[in-house]
């Protein structure tokens, strides 16, 4: 039996309701609300984070006040000094969550606990005061019900949610800041594949990683991702839609792709994915697929997985399939997997499928949430 995680075992905590927490974050008037034919533009065509909601959660915090200064406010730009600390020295940190309308109008999200640990755990690493718990969830609540109207209610939408914290005081020195910024923007959103459970093609990159030991890979944060994109880059120019990424010590093992977990599944129906070793990042998608698959009794394993018994398990037929999943994506079969020295189809078949279906009707109630893992924002 596969042990939980820290931020597992965190997550499954009691949390307040909320209506207990409702009113953390101090709604502020605006006085330019988007038009109904905005709204319905956006409806319309719903992307992936590029169209935005009307407000966005925002505090502050400095040594004398911790976090303070809890609003909900017009959504809009941030005034950021040229010597702004992020801007030179890349404390940040951010999470990624949804929010969803159920067929009876009300709104719910998914282990929000999940992110409000993880957030703290990449704050740590990254030097920043830690956010209390109930002023996280309190921040999501209380923007969620001021954007409620933005809650799309479309197969496959959501309200994508970006909680994120960053340096904002001015100088030039490396050292921790003394002022940081919390806010929550929202999005509305659709698939983040626009062509579903269509499969992709992968590159296996040998010349860049992402993270190393000791470094800042099982954290989300922004640097991680900017060290993603080069090869993302020319691998998108070699007709690839997705990297993924080896281990750094020793350019041979599966760490993860640069914004998504990997799962193998095996032959005889046992599932595979690369274990938790500093340098992957604990997505609370792979933590959901890892404790459903144990719950309906499929063997399921974290361990070290070699490149190259990857390619000698698809040739073999011993791997049945690989898919990918993370919070925007939820899951995605992988369909191409290639180097420079060697090109394979992968099996596309039922499990992923399969997983994708179970996450899916959890996150918008149509399936029993046997797990806890729904927290209720407003209702109808």
């Amino acid at each position: 039996m596969r042990q939980p995680t820290e931020l597992e075992i965190f997550s499954a905590q009691p949390v307040a309701s909320a209506d207990e927490l409702a009113g953390t974050f101090v709604l502020q008037p605006h006085e330019a609300l988007k038009s109904d034919e905005e709204h319905d533009r956006v409806f319309s065509h719903l992307g992936f984070g590029t169209d935005f909601s009307d407000y966005m959660a925002h505090a502050t915090w400095t040594a004398a006040e911790g976090w303070h200064a809890k609003v909900v406010e017009p959504y809009g730009p941030l005034s950021l000094d040229p010597a702004g600390s992020v801007l030179h020295y890349g404390q940040e940190v951010f999470e990624g969550m949804k929010a969803y309308r159920h067929v009876d109008g009300s709104i719910w999200t998914f282990r929000p606990t999940y992110n409000a640990a993880r957030i703290n755990m990449s704050c740590r690493r990254l030097a920043i005061p830690e956010i209390p718990v109930e002023d996280f969830m309190g921040s999501i609540v209380d923007l969620v019900r001021a954007d409620a109207r933005w809650v799309p209610s479309a197969p496959g939408s959501s309200l994508y949610l970006r909680p994120f914290v960053f340096a904002s005081e001015s100088f030039l020195g490396v050292r921790a800041a003394s002022r940081y910024e919390y806010l929550v923007i929202a999005s509305p959103s659709g698939a983040y594949f626009p062509n579903g459970l269509k499969p992709i093609n992968v590159w296996v990159d040998r010349d860049y990683h992402r993270a190393g030991p000791g470094g800042m890979g099982d954290v989300k944060t922004g640097g991680n991702y900017a060290a993603s994109l080069l090869p993302k880059v020319q691998a998108h120019d070699a007709g690839y839609d997705e990297v993924l990424f080896l281990d750094a010590a020793t350019n041979t093992n599966i760490d993860e792709l640069g914004g998504m977990n990997v799962f193998i599944v095996m032959a005889d129906g046992s599932v595979k994915t690369p274990k938790l070793t500093g340098n992957i990042l604990p997505g609370g998608t792979r933590s959901s697929i890892l404790q459903f698959l144990e719950s309906e009794g499929t063997p399921v394993s974290e361990e070290t997985i070699s490149l190259q018994s990857v390619v000698d398990g698809l040739a073999s037929g011993e791997i049945s399939e690989m898919f990918a999943c993370g919070t925007a994506a939820v899951v995605t079969p992988i369909g191409r997997l290639a180097s420079a020295d060697f090109d394979v189809a992968v099996p596309v078949g039922e499990k992923t499928s399969a997983i994708y279906e179970e996450l899916t009707a959890i996150q918008l109630g149509h399936r029993e949430d046997r797990f806890g893992w729904l927290y209720k924002i407003a209702d109808a």
